[in-house]
């Protein structure tokens, strides 16, 4: 894997190559398999998919290219593990999970440097997302014990109650960027409820998904459970992935992507009255009124795009700022964009890293030409970087675009960042909600009652005010219109993993209407 750069490399990036690379040792040697019963296996069929070094594009790995074959083994596997998955004591599954959260953090370095240059994400935010995963298993195990409670609802001749049961294996389709937090969100709720899994990792970053498979299943056996609570297969969305959301033994899909697959899933599911939570795509707007704290604004605005290359579905792709600072606004912008670093992942001083793959580039550097014919202005970026190396492009700012332009349109899903000028706080909703999306919204502004109106009326699943995205996990976690269906996130997680039952029972004292006496 290449080091090269415009700057000499650092000690610090030096040192955590050298770590990679003997971290990354265990996946060259030989394909990486999948997981299926608590063992590493093959795929039925043989072949195997190539995951590339986003840095310059050699392979880093050759990965099991799994099929229907290999999910109905894995399917199988889940569907015999559950009985005793669900039987354990929500006590006990706290204190599994609480296990798994430790072995996380253990090996939370090599979890970091492996997704990095599996992914091209800077260490920088790397560095943080196995002890964030750690977190959210850690928060769901402590809900574990109370999973399935319910309520008492007493009537005049019954007191009824009800409780909440694991709905049975489900699959967990989870994507290319951030892959191990991401994955963390949907399987520990799960686990936590009593489910089992069939994982599919996203085809162009498998690696960080077989140490977090691993290290579940080891805890998990360890504590006297039989394999197949969690399994694994690789494989491409419309061979593995599509096998997954067929299968009569899976009982649910959550699913993490872009919009078109989420269609796809659905459809797919529907033979089988699948239940489906997807996470999906977002065109988040940040809106800034010219009452807001204007330099923590200014920092928010680059941080929701800028920061993990730009390749998150609640980045704030569309900045509407009001035309009173316009001007200002987008010149203290421009200077800052520019002073961007792009750089090697595995430098801590980087910024923004290689997107994920050629394919990915592709796309991302098919906007600029299009802006500019639509009439956007290009403030900076709209190329490659670093000399073209790898999948590097420029932080990219296009000024004066209008709603109609396709970089305010569509998701890019990179470093790029469309600005609109708005008059007033009706233009500035009338702007915001004029796209398919609605996953969330950024509001930056000193007026209170502005604040609540405008979070209001946000077609959006979630509203930050005067904040960047901080996630909080006791509260719901999704998106509307093509931005997503259900919520993750507390006991949200939960009605969507379990059943909720009602029993009836009598007091004795209602008589039973007589037929035929």
């Amino acid at each position: 894997m290449s080091t090269k750069s415009k700057d000499a490399p650092t000690k610090a990036l030096e040192e955590n190559l050298v770590k990679a690379e003997r971290y990354l040792t265990r996946f060259k040697a030989a394909p990486v398999r999948h997981l299926i019963a608590g063992e590493p296996v093959a795929s039925v069929k043989g072949g195997s998919l190539e995951t590339l070094c986003p840095v310059d594009n050699t392979v880093l790995a050759k990965v099991a290219a799994g099929g229907a074959a290999d999910i109905d083994a894995a399917a199988r596997a889940a569907a015999a593990a559950f009985p005793a998955w669900r039987a354990i004591s929500g006590a006990k599954r706290r204190a599994i999970l609480h296990e798994i959260a430790d072995a996380i953090e253990a090996r939370a370095e090599e979890i970091a440097l492996v997704e990095s240059m599996d992914t091209g994400q800077p260490v920088r935010y790397m560095s943080k997302a196995a002890l964030r995963g750690a977190e959210n298993y850690r928060f769901f195990a402590d809900r574990a014990p109370g999973a399935a409670d319910g309520l008492s609802l007493p009537d005049t001749d019954h007191v009824n109650y009800t409780m909440r049961q694991p709905i049975g294996p489900v699959g967990i389709i989870t994507p290319w960027n951030t892959p191990l937090m991401l994955s963390t969100w949907k399987i520990a709720p799960a686990l936590a409820a009593g489910c089992t899994i069939v994982h599919k990792p996203a085809e162009w970053s498998p690696l960080s998904a077989t140490l977090l498979n691993e290290i579940m299943d080891g805890v998990i056996r360890k504590n006297g459970l039989p394999g197949g609570v969690v399994n694994m297969v690789h494989g491409l969305g419309e061979d593995a992935g599509k096998a997954l959301t067929e299968h009569p033994l899976i009982k649910a899909i959550g699913f993490v992507g872009d919009s078109r697959t989420g269609s796809l899933i659905m459809a797919q599911g529907a033979a089988t009255l699948k239940r489906v939570h997807f996470e999906l795509g977002g065109k988040n707007p940040v809106i800034v009124f010219d009452d807001a704290d204007l330099d923590k604004a200014l920092d928010a605005v680059l941080f929701m795009i800028y920061s993990l290359n730009g390749e998150r579905c609640t980045s704030s792709s569309r900045a509407l700022v009001q035309k009173s600072i316009y001007e200002g606004f987008t010149a203290k912008l421009t200077e800052r964009v520019k002073k961007i670093k792009v750089g090697h992942p595995l430098d801590p001083a980087t910024e923004i890293g290689p997107l994920i793959h050629p394919n990915h580039v592709d796309k991302v550097l098919s906007f600029p030409a299009a802006a500019s014919k639509e009439g956007a202005r290009i403030a900076c970026g709209g190329g490659r970087a670093l000399g073209g190396m790898g999948n590097f492009v420029e932080p990219t700012l296009y000024l004066d675009a209008k709603s109609g332009m396709r970089i305010a349109q569509e998701e890019i899903f990179g470093p790029a960042l469309a600005v609109l000028p708005f008059a007033d706080e009706a233009e500035a909703l009338s702007i915001a909600n004029d796209v398919r999306y609605g996953l969330t919204g950024y509001i930056w502004t000193g007026d209170v009652g502005r604040a609540h109106r405008m979070a209001r009326d946000l077609e959006a699943g979630m509203i930050w005010v005067n904040s960047e995205n901080v996630r909080h996990l006791p509260t719901p976690f999704g998106g509307m219109k093509a931005s997503g269906i259900g919520r993750d996130g507390g006991d949200y997680s939960f009605d969507f993993y379990m059943e909720t039952k009602n029993i009836a029972v009598a007091y004795g004292t209602h008589k039973v209407p007589k037929v035929g006496a």
